[in-house]
């Protein structure tokens, strides 16, 4: 078998960029660059090498690294990265000016090979902004260059096949159909060319430029082409062993580009969120639109689609999120031939309905957030889906229980996980992992699904990992809770109650104005959106998880309605410097396993194979390969840029890529 790996990186290019004659040309003089040269030995050097060479975890700023990641964009945009320097940790004792800034750019400008001049390179971001950085000769990074595929690619699309319910409940190996490559979202391949023993050969295979932007969308892989939802509400089908691009779709709408995470596959179509509210159908050979769905609301503005929709039989189904927005979000079921709207889901109760008794007497109008931001998962057995819903940021009116009778302030569907059935949209049970959540600390991400063994016998469980990285087990018919795992990151849960898993708060993590606390984790979670893999060979969940704390008081961010402000806070466990790690859980035995410290936190999903590999990428633009058993490091590569998505592998001819 050939053995080979597949880096899918992106070569950022600017945002709108410029036509010709708006452009300037690029210019610096010899004092600037002089300057420059002091400037960035008194406050970069120590970071990214004396020669601009990079240093574990800084990058190089000259050189490949340089070429990749700048050439093609606006002097603006090196110029904000360049700006956010020094970090946090130096900043107090190396003082940079705005002089300083411009002049350390002209100095990286001159260390790539450009000449120095008579002109200054101005100070004013508009100036920069018309200024490009010219690309290397004969090299190609537009992507938007006309799509002309080969005969060879042409017949790639010509034989690809319908992706049937079948096929989406028994994919083939070589395929990656969906986010988590099968319905219960485990994030594992049965694929096993790349192992333990030959995981170290990995060498780059090919790279694609994608315009720059905010999607951290999983590309999906059927039949050798890969499919990649891509910004600014774009789609792109590629030759999964070249790069090569075979067709583009870009979606018009007047609204911002929002964060997507994926596109989903039924029959001959691809399913496409967008961002403003649609749902799209398009044609996987060609590109071309199948079925429009708008999605109707109640408020006007405020709301986003995420996650990837999910395929349960002839249902496509999409969450909503709405952070702000009145009644809340929820969850949507479309026909899958037509886009019509079938049912829907609402995250937020209504009162005079189960639960609504539970939002402290807000009325519903008052009641917001719900949102559901991301993946869900299909038990086509039981046929039940399984949705987390994200808390509200609204949390001031639920800080303080009312006296009234039957009223409480759970705000129920709020860090629940959901099992909906997918035909009626009917709730058939809930599960509420932490009731009135006042840090914004989410059990919102996927729902895994898997049978482990629980008080001796096989249970069929959903598992899922909240922000504060503890991960939880209840019965995938109904809804039964079974079992917690803490890692060890937070400090809000004092107990958990082994029979019920209701939590116990410990009283000086609860926001208080008179009284600032410190919370682990910070509200950005020790996990975060990177979804978890599990290996079926190990009975390990593996947790991307990172080390970091907030101080809740009257300074800081004010993201929640109690008024308490958020700042940064260091966490225990990263004085050693070390930022990430990356835990496995092993829930056949309910306890943990292995973990790995890692120097900056993960920034991808894990993935598990059958090679028994785990891989996740980090904020050091690193890829790195664990052993799924132990934890051993086995190999580790830096990319062009920092890795922001899912991670897949799948195989072409015999040939498996990551």
């Amino acid at each position: 078998m050939n053995i080979l790996c597949k880096f899918f990186g992106i070569s950022f290019l600017a945002v709108g960029v410029l036509s010709a004659n708006a452009a300037q040309s690029l210019s610096f003089t010899k004092a600037q660059v002089n300057d420059g040269r002091t400037a960035y030995r008194k406050a970069c050097a120590q970071c990214h090498g004396a020669r601009l060479e990079g240093a574990h975890p800084s990058p190089a700023l000259s050189g490949e690294r340089f070429d990749h990641a700048w050439r093609g964009k606006s002097v603006e945009v090196l110029a904000f990265h360049v700006k956010r320097m020094p970090p946090e940790a130096l900043a107090e004792t190396v003082d940079v000016s705005e002089e300083d800034y411009i002049n350390i750019l002209a100095y990286i400008l001159m260390s790539n090979g450009f000449k120095m001049g008579d002109i200054e390179l101005p100070s004013d971001l508009a100036a920069l902004s018309k200024i490009k950085i010219p690309q290397l000769e004969g090299a190609s990074y537009d992507p938007l260059a006309p799509v002309e595929p080969s005969a060879e690619q042409t017949a790639l699309l010509k034989n690809l096949s319908p992706v049937t319910s079948d096929l989406l409940v028994d994919p083939p190996n070589e395929d990656w159909l969906q986010w988590g490559r099968t319905y219960d979202g485990q994030s594992f391949s049965p694929l096993d060319h790349i192992n333990k023993e030959n995981v170290g050969n990995l060498k780059p295979i090919w790279h694609a430029s994608l315009r720059s932007g905010t999607s951290m969308a999983s590309p999906l892989v059927h039949d050798g082409v890969m499919f990649v939802h891509a910004f600014p509400d774009s789609v792109i089908a590629m030759d999964a062993t070249s790069g090569a691009v075979l067709w583009r779709y870009q979606y018009e709408s007047k609204a911002a580009s929002s964060s997507k995470l994926g596109l989903a596959f039924h029959g001959d179509n691809v399913l496409v969120p967008t961002s403003n509210l649609h749902v799209v159908a398009l044609n996987a050979k060609t590109g071309e639109q199948a079925w429009d769905h708008e999605i109707e609301t109640e408020a006007k503005g405020g709301y986003q689609l995420r996650s990837a929709p999910l395929v349960a039989g002839d249902k496509v189904i999409q969450g909503i999120t709405a952070s702000f927005v009145s009644k809340g979000g929820f969850i949507l079921g479309l026909d899958a031939n037509t886009g019509e709207e079938c049912w829907r889901f609402n995250t937020i109760a209504r009162p005079g309905d189960f639960g609504g008794d539970s939002w402290n007497d807000v009325p519903i109008d008052k009641r917001s957030g719900g949102s559901v931001w991301h993946f869900g998962t299909y038990d086509p057995e039981l046929n039940l889906i399984y949705y987390g819903v994200a808390p509200t940021y609204d949390t001031g009116p639920l800080l303080h229980a009312v006296d009234k009778d039957g009223v409480t302030s759970d705000a129920l569907y709020t860090n629940c996980t959901v099992a909906i059935d997918p035909e009626t949209g009917d709730l058939v049970w809930y599960y509420q992992h932490m009731a009135n959540d006042q840090w914004d600390l989410d059990w919102v991400f996927e729902r895994q699904i898997a049978t482990v063994n629980f008080d001796g016998a096989p249970r069929k469980v959903v598992m899922n990992t909240g922000k504060m990285a503890i991960l939880e087990a209840v019965d995938a018919k109904t809804g039964e809770y079974l079992f917690s795992v803490d890692t060890g990151t937070q400090n809000v849960i004092a107990a958990i109650d082994p029979k019920t898993g209701a939590k116990t708060i410990d009283p000086n993590a609860m926001p208080d104005l008179e009284r600032p606390c410190t919370v682990c984790p910070t509200a950005a979670g020790a996990r975060s959106w990177p979804t978890t893999g599990y290996s079926p060979q190990t009975n390990y969940v593996y947790v991307p998880i990172t080390e970091a704390c907030m101080l809740l008081g009257k300074a800081g961010f004010k993201l929640l309605t109690s008024g308490v402000g958020i700042s940064d806070a260091p966490h225990p466990d990263a004085e050693d410097g070390m930022m990430g790690r990356v835990q496995a859980v092993d829930v056949a035995n309910q306890k943990l396993a292995w973990s790995q410290d890692v120097l900056a936190p993960p920034s991808t999903s894990t993935m598990a194979t059958a090679g028994g590999v785990v891989f996740c990428g980090g904020m050091d633009s690193s890829l790195r390969a664990f052993d799924d058993a132990t934890g051993d490091l086995l190999w580790e590569a830096k990319l062009d840029d920092i890795p922001s998505a899912n991670l897949i592998t799948y195989s072409v001819n015999d040939t498996q890529y990551v």
